[in-house]
């Protein structure tokens, strides 16, 4: 049975992205503002819309999303992940496909935090023997 509203959510560095889901004519609202604005950038919306091609269902669905946190390829990712759980809820039998395309796979890379006495993380100041 296919439900008519799925939401799902989706991650990614510090971002968090909330999708809906509903049958429609394939129109996007990020934020209140469509896809091409709200990620101006083409390798973006190409990377947002991957599960929705493995799945060979372009078109199908009115998407909206809500993002917060984190940077424009971080939230990228988010709105990816969040939009490749709402198809699987969707149709269960696409599980297979968008596990071996990556696109439920959480990535779990963070920023590493500075530490005491380091200019960065790892980075150390330079050594001097006297």
């Amino acid at each position: 049975m296919a439900k008519t509203h799925i939401q799902t959510v989706g991650r990614r560095k510090r971002a968090v992205a909330r999708v809906t889901l509903k049958p429609g004519k394939g129109e996007w609202w990020v934020n209140s503002r469509s896809l091409e604005d709200y990620f101006p950038r083409p390798t973006h919306q190409q990377r947002i819309g991957e599960p929705l091609k493995a799945a060979e269902m372009d078109g199908q669905f009115d998407i909206r999303v809500r993002v917060r946190g984190g940077g424009q390829t971080g939230q990228a990712d988010a709105v990816r992940m969040g939009l490749a759980r709402a198809l699987v809820e969707h149709d269960e039998d696409l599980r297979p496909v968008m596990r071996a395309g990556g696109f439920l796979t959480r990535d779990a890379r963070k920023v590493e935090r500075k530490k005491p006495g380091r200019p960065k993380a790892r980075k150390r100041f330079q050594f001097s023997k006297r």
